[in-house]
């Protein structure tokens, strides 16, 4: 792009940006930003921005720098704009793509920090395949409301109790002006930390990235390392498929299940592989998760909360527990995984456990299969309590969220029950959006020990409780879920990894063949999603 004489125009548009002879001699990096003013996760990235271009110019190199989009989960949750967060995902690996490879970077910095942003730039790093290096943007430090430590899924779930009567109004409204203090993505283990964690058990971000927090003066260094760091791959050629490899991705499964990671990885992770060209199975979560023990425990599953992690010696803290298992695989720093476990210490053994101490002998991460799913489905087995490990209850079958949560709140859901909220995948919705809100009201009305949630949607990595998604295949297309009539018995075993409707194969298919479909009417890129999105056991990819 700045080499030739044919090549002038352009130079002459960049010289317009301020450009001078000198720097057409320099690396171009550059700096895909998801900074916004409505993500508390966002908010503070064009700091770390800065941070990153300062250390681009350090190491010798010139920076551009373009917005990306990102959706807050928390604030679209259970409206009907939840269900433009996962199709997000493809619109930033789109975004990434298109500018980097339009504009000829010779590296790029993706600074991201939530839900769906991080896991598209991730897309995006096998996909381009130029020199990369993400920075993610850290954690919110945690709330606090007499004594007792805060985040988001605490303001979810106050309502459940406030209905409940466990609390008062005043109670309440305090909880919710509390509970998220500042910049960060939201301070447990939720889907954008655990997502932020296996971005570095991958190797494509610093080490202790994940855990530092958003506020932190760490954070800052962090970032113009990141600047430094993205020059010098860049000039050594260094891409991501170079060093991510299919040994990366089993060890971030291993970490994901260790840490009792957030259920959508199972989606993002499958998809992140399919842009490296690498297959990753659905089975391969559970096939890891019984070889894994589970040693860190944060809320949602644990009372510990991100700050707790990064005191105790963040991610290297957790591969230097998990080092007899890992695999050898290379990070953007050029080490070799297993050295930064060999190196790293665990300052706290009570939130990073020892083997032998572990809160639970399997990972995180259970798959179920049966007639129900005959694709798979998928539960975090770490947030279940170990009476709900086995259930056999009668169905309640909704055909939206809304409904479901009205009932619930209304106190239409008794002990025992199985709700039932089918049409909410990829397709079904369109777009297959998280159920906190439900999943929070269950847990705050103190049905979480005697009621299971089953849906071919998705749940937050804040949710907790035997919550059961991604039920494949999805009844938009003819799963076994749009068969399940109220009063149905379903049965559940997570020891076994089974999940089955009490119906004879024959009674599903005549069922099945009688289903009157939801009519949901979609216009824009949500028709374009549902017409071209696969299955949510092979990562909900468009084809």
């Amino acid at each position: 792009m700045k080499k030739g004489m044919a090549r002038a125009p352009a130079r002459g548009l960049l010289r317009a940006l301020g450009m001078k002879d000198e720097d057409f001699e320099k690396p171009m990096i550059a700096v895909a930003n998801s900074f916004s003013t409505i993500v508390p996760g966002h908010m503070h990235l064009n700091k770390l921005a800065e941070e990153v271009k300062k250390g681009i110019q350090q190491a010798g190199g010139t920076a551009y720098e373009f917005g990306v989009p990102g959706i807050c989960d928390g604030i679209a949750m259970g409206l009907e704009g939840m269900r433009y967060s996962l199709p997000s995902r493809e619109i930033v690996a789109d975004t990434v793509e298109s500018m980097v490879e339009a504009h000829v970077a010779d590296g790029w910095v993706g600074i991201t920090n939530c839900d769906k942003i991080t896991p598209g730039m991730l897309m995006a790093c096998g996909r381009v395949n130029i020199p990369a290096v993400i920075l993610t943007g850290g954690p919110m430090v945690p709330g606090i409301y007499r004594d007792k430590r805060l985040d988001v899924i605490s303001i979810f779930e106050a309502v459940g109790e406030l209905k409940a009567g466990k609390i008062t109004d005043a109670d309440f409204l305090e909880i919710e002006k509390r509970a998220c203090p500042g910049p960060g993505s939201c301070s447990g283990l939720f889907t954008a930390n655990t997502m932020a964690c296996l971005t570095e058990a991958m190797g494509l971000s610093l080490e202790g990235c994940a855990t530092s927090h958003a506020i932190s003066k760490e954070k800052l260094e962090i970032a113009r390392k990141t600047g430094v760091l993205a020059v010098e791959v860049a000039l050594d050629g260094r891409k991501p498929r170079d060093f991510v490899t299919k040994a990366s991705f089993e060890n971030a499964v291993r970490v994901d299940n260790a840490i009792g990671g957030s259920t959508n990885t199972c989606l993002h992770l499958i998809a992140i592989a399919k842009e490296f060209d690498i297959d990753l199975e659905l089975d391969l979560f559970d096939k890891i998760s019984k070889d894994t023990k589970h040693i860190v425990a944060l809320k949602p599953g644990g009372e510990h909360f991100m700050i707790d992690l990064d005191a105790a010696g963040g991610i290297p803290a957790v591969l230097s527990r998990l080092a007899p298992k890992l695999k050898d695989a290379r990070t953007v720093e050029g080490r070799s995984i297993l050295d930064v476990a060999k190196a790293a210490k665990v300052k706290d053994p009570q939130v990073v456990r020892g083997l032998d101490r572990a809160y639970h002998e399997e990972g995180g991460i259970c798959i179920l299969w049966g007639n129900l799913a005959e694709e798979g489905c998928v539960v975090k087995q770490s947030a279940v309590l170990s009476s709900m490990r086995k259930f056999e209850g009668p169905a309640r079958v909704f055909d939206s969220e809304r409904e479901a949560t009205d009932a619930t709140l209304e106190g239409r859901i008794k002990p025992g029950d199985a709700v039932v909220v089918r049409y909410q995948g990829p397709k079904g919705a369109p777009g297959m959006p998280e159920m906190l809100s439900l999943t929070a009201i269950i847990a705050g009305m103190g049905l979480i020990e005697s009621v299971a949630l089953i849906t071919d949607g998705r749940f937050s990595g804040g949710t907790r409780g035997l919550s059961i998604g991604h039920v494949c295949p999805e009844a938009y297309v003819g799963g076994a879920l749009a068969a399940i009539r109220d009063k149905d018995i379903v049965r559940i075993d997570l020891d076994s990894r089974e999940i089955e409707v009490l119906l004879s194969q024959k009674e599903v298919k005549a069922r099945l063949r009688d289903r009157k479909i939801p009519g949901t009417k979609t216009t824009g890129y949500l028709r374009r999603y549902r017409e071209q999105v696969g299955s949510a056991s092979c990562g909900a990819i468009l084809g």
